[in-house]
């Protein structure tokens, strides 16, 4: 795990580096002051680690506390609440998933491909962060603020739209006598195919892939022939 802040990358898709969160029992020659901020990344990564446990139940500030060996007044330094923490998570998730869109859209000139780059590469990003899985299909908000699943809400609207604007684009092309009615209803389906591969992956304990025979379902959902 490296101490600096969880950015998107600007050349792959982004992870949230969880090997090196601190456990307890884990031997260290002498306790270093963290450096500015580096605290923060800390609570951060360790919290994503905690959710990458399949079952897990609501994760307690106390546990999170203990899991980094330091007091919950500690964490309440850098964050004023848990809702904090995992809105900080979401800003990752945002941030990291829509600047890798954003590369697809400026890079690839065919439409009806920047949505089926866009569906792997949110299936991908889905997979190599587990913890952030369980935050975008909801598992981790359950007992939550409800802004924060509003939030997640908002995040798929954005998938959907994006969807929705490319496929338009493609309609163009398309001889379809009801191209705004069909766009619609087929980014409302693609969007549904997303978040229902995450959610059985996060369901699964992690075990079946959300990108389990991709190209097979992306064949079914948006047929290279169609335009």
């Amino acid at each position: 795990m490296t101490s600096s802040a969880p950015e998107p990358s600007t050349t792959a898709e982004p992870e949230l580096s969880t090997t090196g969160a601190e456990t307890p029992g884990s031997e260290s020659p002498a306790r270093k002051r963290p450096r500015p901020g580096e605290r923060r990344v800390q609570i951060l990564q360790t919290l994503a680690s905690m959710l990458e446990q399949p079952g897990t139940e609501r994760i307690t500030t106390a546990a999170l506390a203990a899991r980094l060996d330091v007091s919950e007044a500690a964490l309440y330094r850098h964050f004023a609440s848990k809702a904090q923490m995992f809105e900080a998570l979401i800003d990752f998730i945002e941030q990291s998933v829509f600047g890798l869109v954003q590369q697809v859209n400026d890079r690839e000139a065919d439409p009806l491909q920047r949505c089926r780059r866009l569906v792997a590469l949110l299936l991908q990003f889905g997979e190599k962060n587990p913890g952030m899985t369980r935050v975008m299909v909801g598992d981790a908000l359950v007992y939550e603020n409800e802004r924060l699943q509003q939030r997640m809400n908002l995040f798929f609207d954005k998938i959907e739209a994006s969807l929705r604007q490319n496929l338009r684009e493609a309609s163009v092309l398309t001889t379809s006598s009801t191209p705004s009615v069909d766009v619609q209803a087929d980014a409302s389906a693609i969007t549904a195919f997303c978040v229902g591969r995450l959610l059985r992956y996060a369901r699964s304990g992690f075990r079946r892939l959300p990108g389990e025979h991709l190209e097979h379902a992306l064949n079914l959902l948006m047929p290279q022939g169609r335009l």
